[in-house]
């Protein structure tokens, strides 16, 4: 806990168990706040909120075997969005550990960090007691290294008994600032460029590149597509944001036409580029804290490795004219495209309307995995970095409640959640957590009674509904059963509207369940519009 609070630790999010009790005790002797949830699983999609809410280090503390063990669908997702996590989990005592055997110790398993590995950074496991607050220290700067992402910490319970004599944490290691070759080939191929374009990854929102990626579009006349990790890296008035999503045609016009494109801090993963449909620009530039993951999809013609915040302020193309033409055409796209949507599904652009009108400023959305949520994920205008929270990274069903928890809980701004009906019931008993804390947070729950998406899957295959469909529970009497205000609605209307901006202006946590059935956008696979 001192090595906690050396690093910053404001907040942690975890759940008792035999093996853990020590920390809870040292932990009552910190400024530390602890937030006690009600499944493992929400402790680390809490850490996760928390991370991307404010790029600060997110903890999960668990107790050993089945209670780490549960944390693993949320520290997959938190490694695939590059969430920086700190999973500290308990493990059986070293007194009690034979090598290459499991003896049935209680909670034991046979190798507790080698279960994590596929899913995390990297993971430490402590040897002995004294090394307990230096390997702490190492985990949390590995997580917060670029690429971020989740680290493993282990610790066998005995030795949380133990008394050690206090060491001074290690001196943080600062990498020097390197060179980057080939600045002036970039610079010169972006001058003579007839039809740049920048496109925007999550590494740079996490390095704070959104100013000078703004003044080089403008430098350039380039028009900006942000991923769904980079949503808010521009403000809404810039004009060189690109309305979003890619994924259709107005926008991707963009892409196709485009005969430079500068990548900043991305990978170019399947769900961003449908699969990797969109064709291969003819020159493509890169940059990126790593090579490899640059070229993994795209092999770019010239690579610059680095903080995309310090590439990006570098370069220096020639000014460009033509701005004010760039500007009025990305205002024509995003006018098609809400046509667009006011064409196909009404109700859903009402849903982000009422979000662009009510939501107060500072607000989180947390978007789960459910039709909504990819509404709001794909189409939803983000106003700064880090107001929004989408688990398209991996993909975990269930993500946005308990993200939601972690998101309130680091106070820059009231969580709104978007969840279905399926993904909330993932993790519903956090409703105590919510009710406990007094959280603010306001879920938006879309009851279309099963799995949307799901069930669209069939009918576009002609098969009859298997698995997708059920009679949903009364979400409004669950709520208040919990102590948690809730109200109901039909469709995204006026009752909508006028409830939303009520419950989002409250200081109490609250629940708003939608009865609605949405079609889902082209952001989603079975509608992604390349062939």
């Amino acid at each position: 806990m001192d090595a906690l609070q050396a690093l910053g630790t404001e907040i942690v999010f975890g759940l008792p168990g035999v093996h853990n009790l020590p920390l809870w005790e040292a932990l009552g002797e910190t400024g530390i706040k602890l937030v006690g949830v009600r499944h493992e699983q929400t402790a680390g999609y809490a850490a996760d909120g928390y991370a991307r809410a404010t790029g600060k280090l997110g903890v999960a503390m668990v107790t050993t075997g089945p209670g780490a063990a549960n944390t693993l669908g949320a520290v997959g997702e938190a490694m695939a969005s590059a969430a920086p996590v700190l999973v500290i989990a308990t493990d059986i005592p070293s007194t009690l550990r034979r090598p290459g055997v499991v003896r049935g110790v209680l909670h034991e398993t046979s190798d507790q960090q080698a279960m994590f590995a596929p899913v995390t950074k990297g993971g430490f496991t402590v040897r002995a007691p004294d090394q307990i607050g230096t390997t702490v220290h190492r985990a949390a700067r590995l997580a917060q290294l670029p690429q971020s992402g989740p680290v493993y910490l282990g610790v066998p319970t005995d030795y949380l008994r133990e008394t050690v004599p206090h060491r001074r944490p290690p001196a943080p290691h600062r990498k020097p600032d390197v060179d980057v070759p080939d600045l002036a080939r970039a610079e010169a191929m972006l001058s003579d460029a007839r039809h740049p374009l920048i496109w925007a990854g999550g590494g740079a929102l996490r390095s704070g590149a959104g100013s000078a990626i703004g003044e080089l579009a403008e430098k350039l006349a380039a028009p900006v597509i942000t991923t769904f990790g980079a949503r808010g890296l521009l403000p809404l008035d810039h004009p060189c944001l690109a309305p979003n999503p890619v994924h259709t045609p107005e926008v991707g016009e963009l892409w196709d036409e485009a005969d430079v494109v500068l990548a900043v801090g991305t990978d170019f993963d399947g769900l961003m580029t449908q699969n990797w449909r969109m064709p291969k620009p003819p020159q493509l530039i890169a940059v990126n804290v790593d090579a490899d993951d640059a070229a993994k999809n795209y092999r770019p013609d010239l690579t610059l490795v680095g903080d995309a915040r310090s590439i990006v302020e570098r370069l220096l193309p020639k000014q460009r004219p033509g701005l004010d033409d760039v500007t009025l055409r990305l205002a024509g796209i995003g006018r098609r495209v809400r046509q667009r949507i006011r064409d196909e599904e009404p109700q859903a652009y009402d849903l982000l309307s009422t979000l662009d009108e009510v939501l107060p400023t500072d607000a989180v959305i947390v978007a789960d995995m459910c039709v909504a949520g990819y509404w709001v994920g794909g189409f939803h205008r983000v106003r700064a970095p880090r107001k929004l929270a989408y688990p398209m990274g991996w993909g975990t069903l269930g993500y946005g409640f308990p993200a939601s928890l972690g998101a309130a809980a680091a106070g820059t701004g009231r969580a709104v959640c978007i969840t279905g009906d399926g993904g909330f019931l993932y993790g519903c008993g956090d409703l105590a957590t919510l009710a406990q804390e007094q959280l603010p947070v306001t879920v938006v729950l879309v009851d279309d009674g099963g799995y949307g998406m799901l069930r669209y899957d069939q009918d576009r295959e002609g098969l009859p509904h298997r698995g997708v469909d059920w009679d949903s529970p009364d979400f409004v009497g669950l709520a208040r059963s919990f102590g948690v205000h809730a109200d109901r609605v039909s469709g995204f209307g006026r009752a909508f509207r006028r409830l939303l901006g009520e419950f989002v202006e409250s200081d109490e946590p609250n629940v708003l369940v939608v009865r609605a059935r949405l079609k889902p956008p082209l952001n989603t696979s079975p509608r992604w519009y390349r062939t």
